[in-house]
């Protein structure tokens, strides 16, 4: 069977959707099938040309279509990698992307996997993540606020029925989540694939002595320690600041890194000025990690901090329960489908909460422990593949 798999993403890019497909291309191919990839310029794909500032992305992906002339496409679908336009009249069915017309004329059947979903009220909440000050002062703030939050309103429609129409036009949906599965309507649900990206599987003070963990700290002690790790994108959505103001408790270590996108123009600086913090956060600011690193990091760790303001999924979560760390998470519905399995913890987002969460998931540790071992399992590549593969051979 030949696909032909659609990412803008795609390493040596940074960005969780092109390490996502990466992952997925290789796991195929293993499978035996002939996979080919269509990224970005910068990426390192058998075909090139897409992008989210390209308007001829749908000219493009269906000459490479005539071209290879594959039995199936499957498209990673963020509306955002391929040119996002909302319509913001309620009257407008929908907004569009610069891919729109390649899912009408393309005659080779499409599969689409969705990587981005929200509610309404997370949708809104993305209005306030991001302060602008602008020309007309402080003064001027709520204005404008209430303007882009009218906005949000009148675009979530166009951004909801842009997901829906891929649905309708492709022969099979994937989503990750039960979650992003109601919020659609559709989709058959296949979680996002995680291995240890290392053979070996060094032990904790191995993979801490590799990022310096106890020299930084200088406590033989911190040996004993858990550390719990904040990992991610410099982007508002991932709850930096709740971070920056959250005690760590006694017997628990922060270690962060952080790291921009490929596409993400966001500057978020973080900064650890509370003074109970400077002994027990540990920011090693190594930016983008390579697979290997990644995975060393987390076999130093213990668990994962995840305080999103709004989420339609998290790779993060997913690698670390590969590794076997559950997760202290903000209370929204894809992190709370996890944690009714046990595979974590969900609070409310604030400092405070998350700092008890923690204390929880101290106290209990073992019982989160096991059940994300017992889950892992499912995450695996490969069984992430053979999954793929029996919807591919769905007539």
């Amino acid at each position: 069977m030949r696909v032909l798999m659609v990412s803008t993403e795609y390493p040596p890019m940074t960005g969780g959707i092109g390490r996502y497909t990466s992952n997925l291309t290789k796991a195929l191919q293993k499978q035996g099938l002939e996979v080919y990839v269509v990224c970005d310029d910068k990426g390192d794909g058998n075909f090139s040309g897409i992008s989210p500032e390209n308007k001829q992305n749908s000219e493009v992906l269906l000459k490479i279509v005539e071209k290879l002339k594959p039995d199936l496409v499957h498209i990673q679908f963020d509306p955002g990698l391929y040119g996002l336009m909302l319509s913001t009249t309620m009257m407008s069915r929908t907004g569009g992307t610069y891919i729109d017309l390649f899912y009408h004329k393309c005659k080779t059947p499409i599969i689409t996997t969705f990587h981005s979903a929200y509610t309404l009220r997370e949708w809104i909440k993305n209005a306030f993540l991001t302060k602008r000050v602008g020309r007309t002062g402080r003064l001027g703030v709520p204005a404008r606020m209430a303007v882009r939050v009218c906005k949000r309103f009148l675009d979530y429609r166009s951004f909801y029925n842009l997901n829906r129409e891929k649905l309708e036009l492709s022969r099979s949906g994937i989503v990750f989540s039960h979650y992003m599965h109601n919020l659609l309507g559709g989709g058959e649900i296949i979680y996002h694939g995680a291995d240890p990206a290392i053979s070996d599987n060094p032990n904790k003070n191995e993979a801490r002595a590799f990022f310096s963990l106890s020299r930084e700290v200088r406590r033989e002690e911190f040996k004993t320690h858990r550390i719990v790790l904040a990992l991610g994108f410099k982007t508002a959505t991932k709850g930096w600041n709740i971070l920056e103001k959250m005690h760590i408790p006694d017997g628990w270590t922060m270690v962060v890194n952080s790291s921009k996108g490929y596409y993400n123009t966001e500057n978020i600086e973080l900064r650890w000025n509370k003074p109970s913090n400077k002994k027990n956060v540990i920011d090693i600011q190594r930016g983008y990690l390579s697979d290997e690193e990644l995975s060393m990091l987390f076999y130093a760790s213990d668990a994962v901090v995840l305080p999103y303001s709004v989420t339609s999924g998290s790779g993060v979560m997913f690698d670390a329960i590969a590794h076997g760390l559950p997760f202290v998470a903000t209370d929204l519905e894809f992190f709370r489908e996890f944690s009714s399995q046990n595979l974590g913890i969900t609070v409310k987002r604030n400092p405070a909460s998350f700092s008890k969460g923690l204390q929880e998931l101290h106290k209990n540790y073992s019982k989160y422990a096991q059940a994300v071992n017992d889950f892992k399992g499912k995450l695996k590549w490969s069984n992430v593949a053979k999954e793929h593969l029996k919807i591919y051979e769905k007539g």
